[in-house]
């Protein structure tokens, strides 16, 4: 079954380098934000592991909680973090979840579901799994997105993402494109004009559809 926007994300056990988890329960009433690697030892994934460790407070702030999937055991994760640090200069503090056998990325529709998991298995075998999920408190998937093995990701977008979710979820407003902390926002159509008038004073109409205000704080 493929999965969408706003479907209940997979639930599972798993160990990672932090003990054995259940996901939703792992969650608990925060964000989490699930990012998952092809192999351990890759390069492009060495660079993100990395970066994600030195950007985690940026998250934690956000009452979000981080957590990497490879799909390689547990084990060889904990070697390969001697190296994210060492190269990268951030110690990985969250965990990583041993997918050898490749539950997990079957679940997320990272890979087939016939897939075999383990021995002989390659990064490129593995091409597919690059993504990230954005999950809400209510367990829902908010975003999904894949990126090719070539590509390294661009984590601050994740973060800005996050920041508009936040925010849209709290009031009744969209976020344009590029947006970014402190710029103007959208007013939702569900909104009236008089509702507009109450909650956003002297917002600015473009269009009948398009009705921009600064951001609520």
């Amino acid at each position: 079954m493929s999965l969408r926007i706003n479907d209940i994300a997979p639930d599972f056990e798993a160990d990672t380098t932090q003990g054995k988890i259940k996901f939703h329960e792992w969650i608990g009433d925060q964000w989490a934000i699930l990012f998952s690697h092809p192999k351990d030892f890759t390069p492009v994934c060495t660079t993100e592991l990395g970066y994600m460790a030195r950007i985690e407070p940026e998250f934690t702030k956000r009452n979000a909680k981080l957590i990497g999937l490879s799909a390689d055991p547990v084990a060889r994760h904990g070697e390969w973090a001697k190296d994210i640090e060492e190269t990268q200069g951030s110690a990985v503090k969250y965990p990583m979840i041993g997918d050898a056998d490749l539950v997990v990325a079957k679940l997320y529709n990272m890979l087939p579901a016939d897939e075999v998991g383990a021995d002989g298995r390659t990064a490129a075998n593995n091409a597919t799994v690059r993504s990230v999920f954005i999950i809400g408190p209510d367990k829902k998937i908010k975003l999904m997105l894949t990126y090719p093995m070539t590509t390294g990701r661009n984590f601050d977008e994740i973060l800005r993402v996050l920041d508009s979710m936040q925010l849209t979820a709290k009031h009744k407003v969209a976020t344009p494109v590029n947006w970014k902390q402190g710029d103007d926002v959208i007013i939702t159509p569900a909104v009236s004009n008089e509702e507009a008038e109450k909650s956003f004073p002297g917002f600015k109409t473009i269009k009948p559809y398009l009705r921009t205000t600064p951001q609520p704080r």
